[in-house]
């Protein structure tokens, strides 16, 4: 008995899915998506096929109004919206950042839909569709006819559009023949960054930070576990440099990184031109160095979940200190224990404080505290000077 031509269709159809999924796995691309209200076939899609480690690093549904706010932080206008799909995926992009490998691309997914349902509805049936990368916002809305398919029909065309949507932000190409009629034209929108607007929504907080992967060494590990030295690096000298080398043969397993807060507690920000002045020092090193808009250690946590802080005993002396905490002892452990359990872990290096040269040792650390701390030993490690030792011998 010969197979209807509609089953035929399906089954070339599904082959196509499964090919595009492989492609979406194979490229470097690692993804967060947020999806509500339909297009749930897509993440079975992506997660039935060998390889899903390689692009998902997290899938939520935010699918009860509750959930969508708490997501969003916020009450939207419209849950089913142009806006919320945009928001959805920038805050995907953000939480994509946190999670991957630095230097990896990253990509932010939001979906949003309201589709067909039990009982017939007043409005449209549509989605919009939104992707975020480095250099690129997209939206996409479609307006389905009424009528036309049923939940599930409607489900597995918004589905399509998703993963399309997918592969073209991982630049792969699409093959399969989309389900929409000729009258279900997408209403599409794209906006384009370069360095100078990616830089600009950093600062402003649009974005968490953004990473420059200049570092020729080749990792195998596969965690995102970060080893990050935070400074302000002005200007970048050898001591940091050995600091962060010393730092990861103790601590072993992550990948290390330069961090520098665009935002000082102190100060204004920084402008786009420092930064990229600021950037060309780890250039020509060959280092990779992260720009972040956190200045505060406790922030840096929730950023780079998991990671490893190379300190100097200085900045120890802060953490320390009730002082920083409104004068608070309990405070201060509280916002410690706080970055504890991201899963922060201290690595300190002796260094000058108030004229004493001073190591771990020398700090009465709570004892709730004491396990996220490791000692730089100090015949492995010190550093007597300073970059603004070094600013004043060259009169800047």
């Amino acid at each position: 008995m010969m197979e209807s031509s509609a089953i035929v269709d399906r089954k070339m159809t599904d082959g196509c899915i499964r090919a595009l999924v492989e492609a979406i796995h194979s490229t470097p691309t690692h993804s967060v998506l947020y999806i509500s209200g339909g297009a749930s076939q897509a993440l079975a899609w992506l997660m039935s096929v060998p390889g899903a480690s390689n692009t998902v690093l997290e899938s939520v549904i935010p699918y009860s109004r509750m959930s969508m706010i708490q997501l969003l932080g916020k009450v939207p206008t419209q849950f089913a919206s142009r806006q919320t799909a945009e928001e959805m995926a920038l805050l995907a992009y953000n939480r994509a950042l946190k999670l991957s490998k630095p230097g990896s691309p990253v990509l932010g997914v939001g979906f949003t839909g309201s589709l067909a349902t039990t009982h017939p509805k007043l409005g449209d049936h549509r989605f919009h569709v939104s992707t975020r990368t480095s250099d690129h916002l997209w939206v996409s809305t479609v307006t389905l006819t009424k009528g036309l398919r049923n939940r599930e029909q409607e489900d597995r065309v918004s589905s399509h559009v998703l993963l399309k949507a997918i592969a073209n932000a991982c630049e792969v190409p699409t093959t399969f023949v989309s389900e929409l009629t000729e009258s279900e034209v997408p209403d599409e929108c794209v906006k384009h960054f370069d360095e100078d607007q990616e830089l600009e929504q950093l600062i402003s907080g649009e974005i968490c930070f953004k990473v420059y992967p200049f570092s020729s060494e080749t990792h195998t590990s596969d965690t995102e576990r970060k080893i990050i030295l935070s400074g302000s690096f002005n200007p970048l000298h050898e001591g940091h440099l050995k600091l962060l080398e010393v730092a990861t043969s103790i601590f072993g397993d992550g990948y290390p990184c330069f961090e520098i807060s665009a935002i000082n507690a102190d100060k204004p920000p920084l402008t786009v031109s420092q930064i990229k002045d600021s950037v060309k020092q780890f250039e020509k090193v060959g280092k990779t160095v992260i720009i972040s808009n956190q200045p505060f250690f406790y922030k840096k946590a929730e950023l780079f979940p998991g990671s490893a802080f190379v300190i100097g005993a200085d900045t120890a002396a802060r953490l320390f200190n009730p002082k920083y905490y409104g004068g608070d002892y309990g405070k201060m452990v509280e916002i410690l224990v706080g970055c504890k359990r991201t899963g922060t872990i201290f690595l300190v290096g002796g260094r000058n404080v108030d004229g004493v040269f001073k190591v771990l040792e020398d700090f009465d650390i709570p004892e709730v505290l004491k396990d996220m701390f490791i000692s730089i030993p100090s015949d492995r490690f010190r550093m007597d000077i300073s970059s603004t030792e070094i600013r004043k011998s060259l009169g800047m």
